[in-house]
């Protein structure tokens, strides 16, 4: 007989857990998911607006979610004076692979923004990593910033996807500082 690596066993228990439900019924309770959203992407209902990105938080293999950040050049409040700026955020769309590579992707920050267009940033209000940047019920969409990076996705072990969307066009980012 082959022993398993240990670390199988949680995937053994949970495939059988899962196994046990769909032989129960077949209803995944995913209201969200990854393949939920690449559906919704590629097959809009005839009342859907037609969507351009699936945006995703990445989990590291720490379990912790993946908090992008990068620097962008503002202008201050009309002035012709620039300032640099740093975002950080943990929601992303895919831009495309780095050439010939299956893994090496490179991913534009997105940062939720409220209704009146605001990006408030994280909270420090003791929720987990990812709902620092979804305070309260303001969060109303995405906003793209043009900013990228490159990441292995070797180096990341989940993934979970929101519903389509269509983010705010990166000519809207950053928001004019009026300091």
């Amino acid at each position: 007989m082959v022993k398993k690596h240990v670390s199988d066993c949680v995937c053994e228990v949970v495939r059988d857990i899962v196994d046990a439900q769909d032989a129960v019924v077949n209803n995944h309770r995913c209201t969200t998911s990854c393949k939920k959203s690449i559906n919704q992407l590629l097959s809009p209902q005839a009342d859907d607006m037609v969507n351009t990105t699936i945006p995703f938080i990445l989990y590291c293999k720490d379990c912790h979610p993946f908090i992008g950040s990068g620097v962008f050049q503002g202008e201050l409040g009309g002035s012709g004076n620039t300032f640099l700026g740093c975002v950080e955020t943990p929601i992303f769309r895919a831009v495309k692979f780095v050439d010939g590579s299956d893994c090496c992707v490179k991913l534009e920050l997105l940062l939720p923004v409220t209704q009146g267009g605001s990006t408030p940033g994280p909270t420090d209000s003791g929720v987990s990593d990812v709902c620092r940047f979804f305070p309260g019920r303001s969060i109303r969409d995405l906003q793209s910033t043009g900013i990228c990076l490159t990441v292995d996705l070797n180096c990341f072990c989940g993934i979970t996807c929101l519903d389509p969307i269509t983010p705010r066009p990166v000519s809207e980012f950053p928001p004019e500082d009026d300091d």
